[in-house]
């Protein structure tokens, strides 16, 4: 039996999507499995155990931009994915995603699977599984199985990644050059595409003198860079500049910023002692790390809630806010934090 997971969304997306490729190879040891991500999450699953063979796409179109390179790439890596002749095509999201489904479809499974509302939209969708908006992200993939004859497991396996190297080589060397030593800090970060759902420049500020202060743990503070006005990939360096500012000044001397790539924040997260983010990838991340996270949510009423969205992994806490992240109370925060630094 030869299997291909279509997996075209980011980054904590395919995060989500490792447990079930681990129950996929429990349950079908004798399967040949691949993937298939774009060269923009593709990492995620480099060294996982439970894909034979990994395929990547150039994306065609990012943002406003169309590369015709990356069409004809595409056009020759699904002539060569249609000879391979996949008795299975799971088109790997939790929702309904049009051009996924019909990306999936190109293939030339004999059968596929995807979730959609209508199937009628999708000539030759062989299984068409219903829409379950009110689960879980990693249980709505977990559920692309059951046309396979595979139950859902009665515990499932955590997200898991390998740190590349180069992140953790980044970490030891940018870490050494503050005076911090793995496992001595916390990493505290923001990153989340609505307002409401970060903490404030005063949290960050109040919290880190705080951990400081209460377990002699320094804070590396990350946030995405970019103007929070662009339309098509917001930033948070308007709110992190008071931040920044207060620790450049030396009034707060426990911070350490960081404004960087993924993969580098990836090893600074790595070897954190535990981590703070709002709803996000890099949130998801942490949960998968050593340190675990505790995330933060809110407004669910217009934006993703916990019980879809909410961090997995073995060291995983959440807080959700009605309306906003700074309704919080510092000794919501800190009860949190102390769980997930006790042995």
């Amino acid at each position: 039996m030869k299997i291909l997971v279509l997996k075209r969304d980011k980054i904590g997306d395919l995060l989500l999507t490792t447990p079930m490729l681990a129950h996929l190879k429990a349950s079908r040891p004798g399967a040949e499995t691949h993937l298939l991500a774009n060269d923009y999450n593709a990492w995620v699953v480099e060294g996982n155990p439970h894909v034979d063979r990994l395929w990547v796409y150039r994306r065609v179109r990012s943002g406003a931009r169309v590369s015709l390179a990356a069409a004809w790439h595409w056009l020759r890596l699904r002539a060569r994915l249609r000879r391979e002749r996949y008795d299975w095509v799971l088109v790997g999201n939790g929702a309904e995603s049009p051009r996924a489904i019909r990306r999936g479809l190109a293939l030339g499974g004999a059968r596929t699977v995807a979730r959609c509302a209508d199937a009628s939209r999708y000539p030759g969708l062989s299984d068409a599984l219903p829409l379950d908006p009110a689960a879980h992200e990693a249980d709505r993939l977990m559920g692309l199985l059951a046309p396979l004859g595979i139950a859902p497991p009665a515990v499932a396996p955590e997200p898991r990644y390998v740190l590349p190297e180069r992140s953790a080589a980044f970490a030891r060397a940018w870490l050494a050059g503050r005076g911090l030593a793995a496992g001595g800090y916390v990493v505290l970060g923001l990153g989340a595409r609505r307002r409401k759902k970060q903490p404030g420049a005063a949290q960050v500020l109040a919290w880190s003198a705080h951990f400081k202060e209460r377990w002699g743990l320094d804070t590396v503070f990350l946030w995405t860079p970019g103007r929070s006005d662009d339309p098509l990939y917001p930033g948070d360096d308007d709110v992190a500049q008071p931040v920044v500012e207060a620790a450049s000044l030396g009034q707060a001397p426990q911070l350490h910023p960081f404004r960087g790539p993924i993969a580098e924040a990836l090893g600074l997260i790595w070897s954190a002692r535990t981590s703070l983010f709002p709803d996000s990838g890099l949130m998801h991340f942490a949960a998968a790390s050593p340190g675990g996270v505790l995330g933060f949510f809110a407004e669910a009423d217009v934006s993703p809630a916990p019980a879809q969205w909410a961090p997995r992994g073995p060291r995983a806490l959440w807080l959700e806010a009605k309306r906003s992240v700074e309704e919080l109370s510092d000794a919501q925060v800190y009860a949190c934090v102390e769980r997930l630094l006790s042995p």
